[in-house]
């Protein structure tokens, strides 16, 4: 589990470059048109900001199977909290509101993080149902079903992937769409 208030205490982490690589890399990927023109991902804030918690959700679901990778997530977590917090400060959010909706971020996180992790562990369309409701607002369970076989996708995808390749940032996401992920 990824706990919002370990920055209180200085654990050895990854190196900072190797962080901003891999959370450059899960940006990309939540940020390619694909999602939103042809699976259905509503191209706003909301939407970009679920994309990215999924993608997000995928990788520190492989970390969690790494041996030595808890400084790595954490650190990820981290640098999602500080994008979060520099995105709503861009967006012209006031300093005394930017606490209030971190909260929400980190509850919008740990709620999807939740149901995600019991969809997929339970099969079926369970993961198209949760993709359904929270990232395509409850319409489009075609496009869902394809968002949950990229999903499924990816996460095998990174389950090959090694240790070595996750931790120094030299693997890549699978294509958003491609013959494995039609459902």
């Amino acid at each position: 589990m990824v706990w919002p208030f370990n920055h209180f205490r200085k654990p050895r982490q990854a190196p900072r470059g190797t962080i901003e690589a891999i959370y450059g890399m899960i940006v990309t990927q939540a940020r390619e048109p694909i999602f939103y023109r042809d699976l259905g991902v509503p191209d706003t804030v909301n939407g970009r900001f679920d994309l990215l918690l999924l993608h997000l959700w995928l990788l520190l679901r492989r970390l969690r199977t790494a041996q030595g990778a808890t400084e790595l997530s954490q650190a990820l977590f981290d640098r999602f909290c500080e994008d979060m917090d520099d995105n709503l400060r861009e967006m012209g959010v006031g300093d005394q509101t930017v606490p209030k909706r971190m909260r929400a971020f980190g509850e919008a996180f740990y709620g999807r993080v939740q149901a995600y992790d019991q969809a997929i562990e339970g099969g079926g369309e369970a993961l198209a149902s949760a993709i359904c409701k929270n990232i395509l607002n409850g319409t489009g369970m075609d496009q869902a079903k394809r968002l949950a076989a990229y999903a499924r996708a990816t996460e095998i995808d990174l389950g090959r992937t090694g240790e070595a390749a996750l931790f120094c940032a030299s693997f890549k996401f699978p294509p958003a769409l491609s013959e494995e992920v039609t459902p």
